[in-house]
Protein backbone atom coordinates (compact mmCIF):
# COMPACT_ATOMS: atom_id res chain seq x y z
CA UNK A 1 0.00 0.00 0.00
CA UNK A 2 1.34 3.44 -0.97
CA UNK A 3 2.18 5.90 1.79
CA UNK A 4 2.83 9.62 1.77
CA UNK A 5 6.46 10.66 1.98
CA UNK A 6 7.50 12.24 5.28
CA UNK A 7 10.56 14.33 6.14
CA UNK A 8 11.59 14.59 9.82
CA UNK A 9 11.17 18.21 10.91
CA UNK A 10 13.41 20.25 13.22
CA UNK A 11 12.69 21.77 16.62
CA UNK A 12 14.07 25.31 16.95
CA UNK A 13 14.28 27.51 20.02
CA UNK A 14 13.14 31.13 19.73
CA UNK A 15 15.24 33.71 21.57
CA UNK A 16 13.25 36.86 22.25
CA UNK A 17 13.43 39.54 24.98
CA UNK A 18 9.72 38.98 25.73
CA UNK A 19 10.39 35.33 26.49
CA UNK A 20 13.49 36.11 28.54
CA UNK A 21 11.60 38.63 30.71
CA UNK A 22 8.83 36.09 31.27
CA UNK A 23 11.31 33.36 32.14
CA UNK A 24 9.92 30.82 29.67
CA UNK A 25 11.38 28.86 26.78
CA UNK A 26 9.57 28.52 23.46
CA UNK A 27 10.52 25.71 21.11
CA UNK A 28 8.95 25.50 17.66
CA UNK A 29 8.28 22.12 16.08
CA UNK A 30 8.51 22.95 12.36
CA UNK A 31 5.99 20.42 11.05
CA UNK A 32 5.46 22.79 8.14
CA UNK A 33 8.64 21.17 6.79
CA UNK A 34 7.45 17.56 6.95
CA UNK A 35 6.19 17.56 3.34
CA UNK A 36 6.36 20.15 0.54
CA UNK A 37 2.56 20.21 0.04
CA UNK A 38 0.84 17.94 2.60
CA UNK A 39 2.41 19.84 5.45
CA UNK A 40 1.97 20.09 9.18
CA UNK A 41 -1.06 18.58 10.85
CA UNK A 42 -2.69 17.81 7.49
CA UNK A 43 -0.16 15.00 6.92
CA UNK A 44 -1.18 13.37 10.20
CA UNK A 45 -4.91 13.92 9.70
CA UNK A 46 -4.77 12.32 6.26
CA UNK A 47 -2.45 9.43 7.11
CA UNK A 48 -5.02 6.89 8.33
CA UNK A 49 -7.80 8.22 6.13
CA UNK A 50 -5.67 7.47 3.08
CA UNK A 51 -4.71 4.05 4.44
CA UNK A 52 -8.40 3.25 4.92
CA UNK A 53 -9.24 4.46 1.43
CA UNK A 54 -6.72 2.00 0.00
CA UNK A 55 -7.93 -0.82 2.25
CA UNK A 56 -11.51 -0.25 1.09
CA UNK A 57 -10.34 -0.12 -2.55
CA UNK A 58 -11.45 3.43 -3.27
CA UNK A 59 -9.75 5.16 -6.17
CA UNK A 60 -10.89 8.71 -5.29
CA UNK A 61 -10.69 11.03 -2.28
CA UNK A 62 -13.61 13.45 -1.86
CA UNK A 63 -13.60 16.28 0.62
CA UNK A 64 -14.93 19.74 1.38
CA UNK A 65 -13.58 23.23 2.02
CA UNK A 66 -13.55 26.93 1.30
CA UNK A 67 -11.69 28.70 -1.47
CA UNK A 68 -8.48 29.00 0.59
CA UNK A 69 -8.70 25.63 2.32
CA UNK A 70 -5.41 24.11 3.50
CA UNK A 71 -7.27 20.82 3.64
CA UNK A 72 -8.30 20.89 -0.03
CA UNK A 73 -4.73 21.85 -0.90
CA UNK A 74 -3.23 18.96 1.08
CA UNK A 75 -5.77 16.39 -0.07
CA UNK A 76 -5.25 17.24 -3.73
CA UNK A 77 -1.48 16.98 -3.34
CA UNK A 78 -1.71 13.70 -1.43
CA UNK A 79 -3.95 12.17 -4.08
CA UNK A 80 -1.58 13.21 -6.84
CA UNK A 81 1.43 11.72 -5.04
CA UNK A 82 -0.34 8.41 -4.45
CA UNK A 83 -2.01 8.04 -7.83
CA UNK A 84 -5.55 8.64 -6.58
CA UNK A 85 -8.25 10.84 -8.07
CA UNK A 86 -9.62 13.70 -5.98
CA UNK A 87 -12.82 15.72 -5.78
CA UNK A 88 -13.29 18.97 -3.90
CA UNK A 89 -16.69 20.32 -2.91
CA UNK A 90 -16.04 24.06 -2.61
CA UNK A 91 -18.04 26.48 -0.50
CA UNK A 92 -19.19 29.42 -2.63
CA UNK A 93 -19.54 30.25 -6.30
CA UNK A 94 -16.70 29.89 -8.78
CA UNK A 95 -14.73 33.12 -9.19
CA UNK A 96 -12.25 33.71 -11.99
CA UNK A 97 -9.36 33.97 -12.05
CA UNK A 98 -8.92 31.16 -9.55
CA UNK A 99 -6.96 32.03 -6.43
CA UNK A 100 -3.58 30.33 -5.83
CA UNK A 101 -5.10 27.56 -3.68
CA UNK A 102 -7.75 26.52 -6.19
CA UNK A 103 -5.32 26.88 -9.09
CA UNK A 104 -2.95 24.48 -7.33
CA UNK A 105 -5.58 21.86 -6.56
CA UNK A 106 -6.74 21.91 -10.17
CA UNK A 107 -3.15 21.45 -11.31
CA UNK A 108 -3.05 18.39 -9.02
CA UNK A 109 -6.03 17.00 -10.91
CA UNK A 110 -8.72 17.70 -8.32
CA UNK A 111 -12.19 17.95 -9.82
CA UNK A 112 -13.97 20.94 -8.28
CA UNK A 113 -17.69 21.29 -7.63
CA UNK A 114 -18.90 24.66 -6.39
CA UNK A 115 -21.92 24.97 -4.11
CA UNK A 116 -23.77 28.02 -2.83
CA UNK A 117 -23.07 28.75 0.82
CA UNK A 118 -26.64 27.79 1.68
CA UNK A 119 -26.35 24.45 -0.11
CA UNK A 120 -22.92 23.84 1.41
CA UNK A 121 -24.31 24.33 4.93
CA UNK A 122 -26.72 21.45 4.32
CA UNK A 123 -23.94 18.89 3.86
CA UNK A 124 -24.78 17.14 7.13
CA UNK A 125 -28.33 16.35 6.00
CA UNK A 126 -29.41 12.94 4.76
CA UNK A 127 -30.52 14.46 1.46
CA UNK A 128 -27.08 15.98 0.81
CA UNK A 129 -25.26 12.80 1.79
CA UNK A 130 -27.51 10.84 -0.55
CA UNK A 131 -26.60 13.25 -3.36
CA UNK A 132 -22.90 12.62 -2.69
CA UNK A 133 -23.36 8.84 -2.71
CA UNK A 134 -25.38 8.90 -5.92
CA UNK A 135 -22.89 11.10 -7.77
CA UNK A 136 -19.56 10.01 -6.31
CA UNK A 137 -20.12 6.40 -5.26
CA UNK A 138 -16.49 5.31 -5.68
CA UNK A 139 -15.08 8.11 -3.57
CA UNK A 140 -13.73 7.86 -0.03
CA UNK A 141 -15.27 10.79 1.84
CA UNK A 142 -13.21 12.92 4.23
CA UNK A 143 -15.03 15.66 6.18
CA UNK A 144 -14.24 19.36 6.01
CA UNK A 145 -10.92 20.05 7.71
CA UNK A 146 -10.19 16.33 7.72
CA UNK A 147 -11.38 15.84 11.29
CA UNK A 148 -12.74 12.39 12.11
CA UNK A 149 -11.74 9.46 14.31
CA UNK A 150 -8.90 8.51 11.96
CA UNK A 151 -7.54 12.07 12.04
CA UNK A 152 -7.60 12.02 15.85
CA UNK A 153 -5.62 8.76 15.72
CA UNK A 154 -3.02 10.29 13.40
CA UNK A 155 -2.58 13.42 15.52
CA UNK A 156 -2.26 11.24 18.61
CA UNK A 157 0.60 9.49 16.86
CA UNK A 158 2.20 12.89 16.26
CA UNK A 159 1.96 13.62 19.99
CA UNK A 160 3.68 10.33 20.84
CA UNK A 161 6.45 11.18 18.38
CA UNK A 162 6.93 14.58 20.02
CA UNK A 163 7.29 12.90 23.42
CA UNK A 164 10.26 10.98 22.04
CA UNK A 165 11.88 14.09 20.56
CA UNK A 166 11.64 16.79 23.23
CA UNK A 167 10.70 17.51 26.83
CA UNK A 168 8.01 20.15 27.27
CA UNK A 169 5.49 21.33 29.85
CA UNK A 170 2.96 22.97 27.53
CA UNK A 171 2.10 22.47 23.88
CA UNK A 172 0.42 25.29 21.94
CA UNK A 173 -1.27 25.01 18.55
CA UNK A 174 -3.95 26.71 16.43
CA UNK A 175 -7.51 25.41 16.44
CA UNK A 176 -9.94 25.32 13.52
CA UNK A 177 -12.13 22.24 13.83
CA UNK A 178 -10.49 20.95 17.02
CA UNK A 179 -9.35 17.63 15.59
CA UNK A 180 -5.63 18.24 15.87
CA UNK A 181 -5.93 19.55 19.42
CA UNK A 182 -7.99 16.53 20.46
CA UNK A 183 -5.48 14.13 18.92
CA UNK A 184 -2.54 15.87 20.57
CA UNK A 185 -4.26 15.74 23.97
CA UNK A 186 -4.65 11.96 23.68
CA UNK A 187 -0.85 11.66 23.57
CA UNK A 188 0.03 13.91 26.52
CA UNK A 189 1.45 12.86 29.86
CA UNK A 190 -0.61 13.65 32.96
CA UNK A 191 1.53 16.65 33.89
CA UNK A 192 1.51 18.27 30.45
CA UNK A 193 -0.89 20.98 29.29
CA UNK A 194 -2.31 21.66 25.82
CA UNK A 195 -3.48 25.14 24.79
CA UNK A 196 -5.33 25.71 21.55
CA UNK A 197 -5.67 29.17 20.02
CA UNK A 198 -8.95 29.49 18.14
CA UNK A 199 -8.80 31.06 14.68
CA UNK A 200 -12.60 31.38 14.66
CA UNK A 201 -14.71 34.23 15.99
CA UNK A 202 -17.04 32.88 18.63
CA UNK A 203 -14.89 29.78 19.02
CA UNK A 204 -16.16 28.96 22.51
CA UNK A 205 -18.14 26.05 21.04
CA UNK A 206 -14.86 24.34 20.21
CA UNK A 207 -14.43 23.30 23.84
CA UNK A 208 -17.47 21.05 23.62
CA UNK A 209 -16.35 19.71 20.24
CA UNK A 210 -12.90 18.79 21.52
CA UNK A 211 -14.37 17.29 24.69
CA UNK A 212 -16.63 15.17 22.51
CA UNK A 213 -13.72 13.84 20.45
CA UNK A 214 -11.81 13.03 23.64
CA UNK A 215 -14.79 11.12 25.03
CA UNK A 216 -15.06 9.14 21.79
CA UNK A 217 -11.39 8.25 22.00
CA UNK A 218 -11.57 7.29 25.68
CA UNK A 219 -9.17 10.02 26.79
CA UNK A 220 -9.72 11.49 30.27
CA UNK A 221 -6.92 14.11 30.18
CA UNK A 222 -8.25 17.36 31.67
CA UNK A 223 -5.28 19.73 31.45
CA UNK A 224 -6.19 21.66 28.32
CA UNK A 225 -7.95 24.86 27.31
CA UNK A 226 -8.84 26.92 24.24
CA UNK A 227 -8.01 30.63 24.04
CA UNK A 228 -10.64 32.46 21.98
CA UNK A 229 -9.52 36.11 22.09
CA UNK A 230 -6.98 36.11 19.27
CA UNK A 231 -9.05 35.46 16.13
CA UNK A 232 -8.47 38.97 14.67
CA UNK A 233 -11.98 39.19 13.29
CA UNK A 234 -12.64 35.55 12.50
CA UNK A 235 -11.61 32.79 10.13
CA UNK A 236 -9.56 34.15 7.25
CA UNK A 237 -9.70 37.67 8.69
CA UNK A 238 -6.66 39.71 9.64
CA UNK A 239 -5.66 42.94 11.32
CA UNK A 240 -2.77 45.32 10.81
CA UNK A 241 -1.41 44.28 14.21
CA UNK A 242 -1.42 40.61 13.18
CA UNK A 243 0.33 41.26 9.88
CA UNK A 244 2.95 43.45 11.58
CA UNK A 245 3.57 40.69 14.13
CA UNK A 246 3.96 38.06 11.39
CA UNK A 247 6.46 40.26 9.56
CA UNK A 248 8.44 40.77 12.78
CA UNK A 249 8.62 37.02 13.46
CA UNK A 250 9.89 36.42 9.94
CA UNK A 251 12.51 39.15 10.13
CA UNK A 252 13.64 38.65 13.75
CA UNK A 253 13.45 34.88 14.06
CA UNK A 254 13.16 33.56 10.49
CA UNK A 255 9.86 32.04 11.54
CA UNK A 256 7.39 31.97 8.63
CA UNK A 257 3.73 32.23 9.66
CA UNK A 258 0.42 32.53 7.85
CA UNK A 259 -2.39 34.87 8.85
CA UNK A 260 -5.08 32.18 8.95
CA UNK A 261 -3.66 29.75 11.53
CA UNK A 262 -0.07 29.92 12.76
CA UNK A 263 0.13 33.72 12.88
CA UNK A 264 -2.84 33.85 15.24
CA UNK A 265 -1.37 31.03 17.32
CA UNK A 266 1.95 32.79 17.75
CA UNK A 267 0.35 36.21 18.35
CA UNK A 268 -1.89 34.79 21.07
CA UNK A 269 0.92 32.81 22.66
CA UNK A 270 3.20 35.86 22.84
CA UNK A 271 0.40 37.98 24.34
CA UNK A 272 -0.30 35.40 27.03
CA UNK A 273 3.40 35.06 27.79
CA UNK A 274 3.60 38.84 28.24
CA UNK A 275 0.57 38.68 30.56
CA UNK A 276 2.37 36.17 32.79
CA UNK A 277 -0.12 33.38 32.18
CA UNK A 278 2.61 30.77 31.80
CA UNK A 279 4.72 29.95 34.89
CA UNK A 280 8.36 30.98 34.93
CA UNK A 281 10.60 28.06 34.07
CA UNK A 282 8.05 26.56 31.65
CA UNK A 283 9.07 25.03 28.35
CA UNK A 284 6.41 25.67 25.72
CA UNK A 285 6.39 23.68 22.50
CA UNK A 286 4.67 25.63 19.71
CA UNK A 287 3.43 23.27 17.01
CA UNK A 288 3.80 24.80 13.56
CA UNK A 289 0.95 23.15 11.71
CA UNK A 290 1.94 24.26 8.21
CA UNK A 291 -0.58 25.94 5.95
CA UNK A 292 1.88 28.54 4.70
CA UNK A 293 0.09 28.49 1.36
CA UNK A 294 -2.55 30.54 3.21
CA UNK A 295 -0.12 33.47 3.20
CA UNK A 296 -0.86 33.77 -0.52
CA UNK A 297 -4.38 34.93 0.34
CA UNK A 298 -3.15 38.33 1.51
Amino acid sequence: MAELSYAPSPINEVHDPILERAGVRVLVKREDLNHPYVSGNKWWKLKYNIATAFQQRHDTLLTFGGAYSNHLYATAAAARELGLKSIGIVRGEKTLPLNPTLSFVQECGMQLHYLSRERYRSRATIEFQQWVLENFDRAYIIPEGGTNDLAIKGCGELAHMLQQEVNFDIIALPVGTGGTLAGIITGLHDNQIAVGYSVLKGGEFLHDDVAGWLTRSGCAHQRWRIATAYHHGGYGKKTAALMQFILHQQEAHRLPLDQVYTGKLCFGLWKEIEQGIYPRGSTILMLHTGGLQGALSK
